[in-house]
């Protein structure tokens, strides 16, 4: 008998070798690559505070348009400054003269 010592082979180091190298970069990849762990939670991040902003401006609109709402046409009464304008100038309206 030969006393030979046993020896892994070499194929299946350098398989393990491939596997664990790949599986190291697929865990890399799956926590901080361009869809992973990290970047999705940076996502979320981001989209709570855009909400907090658009709440924000869309109540600013609001208080505008309310502001602004006193300007627009609809809610003068044209004819009552009309009225106002005459009075302050001492004019009289046309369909206001009554013929005796």
């Amino acid at each position: 008998m030969t006393n030979r010592k046993a020896r892994p082979a070499i194929g299946v180091l350098i398989f393990f070798a491939i596997a664990l190298s790949l599986s190291s970069y697929f865990v890399f990849a799956a926590v901080q690559g361009d869809y992973g762990l990290f970047r999705r939670a940076e996502i979320a991040t981001e989209a709570a505070r855009l909400e907090v902003e658009l709440a924000r401006l869309s109540a600013d609109v609001t208080r505008m348009e309310n502001l602004t709402h006193r300007l627009s046409d609809e809610a003068l009464d044209l004819d009552l400054l009309d009225q106002q304008a005459r009075d302050v100038l001492g004019l009289v309206r046309t369909d206001e003269i009554v013929v005796h």
